[in-house]
Order: structure tokens, then sequence, then C-alpha cells
């Protein structure tokens, strides 16, 4: 029987997603992005799961596109190819209102860069490593890069990591800003399911809520941030959640969050 080209696991709020092509560092291809797309939808319709946890099979995170199933061709339309197969992803894990963690446990290059820091939270593996390999084939940053790496690395570097196409350890990644936190290789998933146990235990309806003030936040000047921090604040403040977390906070007891 042939393995699935990705692993989706649930079990007390948290969803693992696993990319699962070992032989090939988990490369991208049609079949694996497809499954990626409904292990993520999968994950956002379930209501039982608060916390998504992103990682790769193996020895590595994801090498990037398979390249040997798209040789160039005159009728070769990448950007149809991206529009199809790899926005939906990026934007499914950003657009999902539950919070989605990418444990980079090896190297992460191109567009497998890409779909690592589209999470909420990176972590990434002492032994990890990132590269935005696309000049080196005569390619352009895509799959959200060169909209991520400005904003977490700032400009200068975002041109040096997209134009020079040279690889970072994990802990450049860190020094970067581009990864939360690096851990020894065997602490890795470990460190990385403990966080999304901790994600499972908040309140769902404010994780979301975050989520959507940070996603609409690069689109904003300050007043119409601060207007839709006030909606969202009125949301949140009606919530059970909100009523329970200041009753634990005052009994000096451990909140019970049930997404209401």
């Amino acid at each position: 029987m042939t393995a699935p080209p990705v692993m989706y696991e649930s079990g007390e709020g948290i969803a693992t997603i696993t990319l699962n092509r070992p032989e090939v560092l988990n490369a991208l291809n049609d079949a694996l992005i497809g499954a990626l797309r409904e292990a993520l939808e999968r994950a956002a319709a379930e209501e039982a799961v608060r916390a998504v946890l992103v990682t790769g099979a193996g020895r590595g995170f994801s090498s990037g596109a398979d390249l040997a199933s798209v040789p160039p061709s005159p009728s070769l339309d990448l950007g149809e190819l991206l529009r199809k197969r790899y926005h939906p992803v990026i934007l499914a894990m950003r657009s999902m209102p539950k919070a989605v963690i990418c444990a980079v446990n090896g190297p992460a290059a191109g567009a497998g860069m890409s779909i690592a820091l589209a999470g909420d939270i990176v972590l990434a593996a002492r032994s990890a490593s990132f590269v935005q390999a696309f000049a080196r084939i005569g390619l352009v940053p895509d799959a959200g890069s060169t909209w991520f790496l400005p904003r977490y690395a700032g400009d200068a570097r975002a041109r040096a990591l997209a134009l020079l196409a040279e690889p970072i350890d994990a802990a450049a990644a860190e020094r970067f800003g581009l990864v939360w936190k690096v851990f020894d290789d065997g602490e890795l998933m470990p460190q990385a399911r403990q966080l999304a146990a901790r994600l499972a235990g908040q309140p769902p309806r404010a994780i979301a809520l975050i989520k959507r003030a940070l996603n609409e936040s690069p689109a904003h000047e300050l007043p119409a941030q601060l207007e839709l921090e006030a909606a969202l604040q009125s949301e949140a403040g009606r919530t059970e959640d909100f009523a329970e977390g200041v009753a634990a906070f005052l009994q000096r007891r451990a909140p019970v969050f049930r997404g209401r």
C-alpha cells in the first residue's frame, strides 16, 4: 500500500499534519499539496480541533517544489499552478481561526520555506535550515515569501535572502525573526506538542479574533486598526469564555474555555 503524501492525526484538541514524502525530503508535488489543503480544511472544520501542528516526516520539513513533476516547457504556466495549488494552502493556514504551529525539523527550501513561514508560530530544530532557492533556478520567490520575508526579517535581509539564495541555519532564522524558538533536535516535537496543547487550552473565539486582527493589520492605518480592535473586543467581551476567564482569575483557578 502506498503511503499517503500527508498524514493527519487528531486528539486532545490538536490536529497534527505531517508532510509525508520523506524519500524526497517532502518535495511538493500535486498530490502532496492537494492533500495538505484537504488536511488544513479538515482541521479548520473539526470543532474538537483547537490547534494545528504542521511538520515533516523524516529528516526534513520540505525541500520545496518537486522539480521533476514540473519540467520546463513552453506550455508550462507556473503562475496558474501557484494560484490553483499553493495559494489556497497558504491562505488556509493564515485565515484558519485556529493557531497553526510549524515545527521545522530539517531543511525548508523554496515553497517549503514559504509554508513554514505561513504558520502563526514557527519552531525549528537546531539542525534546520532555510533557503530561498528560487534564484538558483531562474525563478522568483513565491507562495508568499515576498510578503513574509520583508515583514519578518526586514527589507535588507529579505533582499539578501532572496537574491543570494544562500541557506541560513536555525540560529540565524531565529535572530532574523523568522522563527519563534529553536530546540535541540530531539526536543523539537515534544516542545511543539506542548505548545500546541497550551494553545488548545486557550479560548477559541479569542484566538480566532486575534488572528483576524493581526491578519488585517498590514492593510490598515492606525485609526482603522484601533477601530477594528474595538469592534473585535466588543465581540470578545460578550463571550462566555471572557466571563470564565475573569471568574477563574478572581477565584485563582485554571479557566475552562468552551469556545462560547
